[in-house]
């Protein structure tokens, strides 16, 4: 099973790059529509739908929980849908969901200013000043998301194994290294243990945004996702009616088959 996620400055032809990785190496594609019809498969499409791919405002960042929550179900289907096989993803947050994968290839695809706003006014059929605005929104918007959702720079280096610039290479060129990068002997098959691991970040993401959908955000309560079908609840509760709830929330999830409630229920002793 073999991973490669490809992001791009927009205006670097980055997408159609990705798109023609796949159809070359013989992997599914995961853009944006192909996430939205995975979503939809697990019953997810409506939260999936609401994610926007930059910070939310700040008011709604630090007052509401939605934004984590759709967040979560999103990410969650990445999760899910990698667990699939191997497979091509296009940005949305791939190359840092996957990173600690051997097994995942990570692309980032550049180019100045000059090219990318020409692309932009071809692409779109809009003049100089309205690419150029599309360019700089969606350069904010994505620095914006990375950093919200995982308190990264979306451009640093260190997320990406290979990075290259369009204004040099043409698209042919930058698929034919990418193949080639990924067909490496460095770049190592994941196995079972993989496809675990990927079954227990997803269901971690199911539960944190089941609790918060609740309301639940003790900073009390805790859990970890021990198997890709068990959860342990471990901390402090109020009372024995908040203890059940919380696990009758879990319980909820499909994929969940064994809890362990060890939440306490914190008692006031009297002087």
């Amino acid at each position: 099973m073999y991973f490669i996620t490809i992001s791009e400055m927009i205006g670097t032809e980055g997408e159609k790059i990705a798109r023609e990785v796949a159809q070359k190496i013989g992997y599914p594609f995961y853009g944006k529509d192909e996430l939205f019809k995975a979503a939809e498969e697990m019953g997810l499409l409506s939260d999936v739908q609401k994610v926007v791919l930059k910070s939310p405002p700040l008011l709604e960042k630090f007052f509401s929980d939605k934004p984590k929550i759709y967040l979560d179900r999103f990410q969650s289907v990445i999760y899910e849908v990698a667990k699939k096989g191997n497979a091509v993803f296009f940005g949305k947050g791939s190359q840092l969901l996957l990173n600690s994968f051997g097994c995942a290839l990570h692309v980032l695809v550049i180019g100045g200013m000059e090219k990318r706003i020409k692309r932009v006014m071809e692409g779109n059929k809009v003049g100089r000043e309205v690419a150029e605005k599309i360019i700089l929104t969606s350069d904010h918007d994505k620095r914006g998301f990375i950093s919200y959702a995982f308190d990264r720079e979306w451009l640093d280096p260190q997320l990406y194994d290979l990075v290259l610039n369009t204004d040099i290479l043409g698209v042919d060129s930058a698929v034919n290294l990418i193949v080639v990068a990924a067909k490496s002997e460095e770049i190592k098959s994941c196995g079972i243990d993989a496809v675990k691991e990927l079954g227990k970040l997803s269901l971690y993401r199911k539960v944190e945004s089941a609790l918060l959908e609740a309301g639940i955000t003790s900073s009390n309560l805790f859990f970890t996702v021990e198997e890709p079908d068990s959860v342990r609840l471990y901390g402090m509760v109020n009372s024995s009616e908040e203890k059940e709830e919380i696990e009758k929330i879990v319980k909820k999830i499909r994929e969940i088959k064994n809890i362990k409630n060890e939440l306490v229920v914190f008692t006031i002793t009297g002087v």
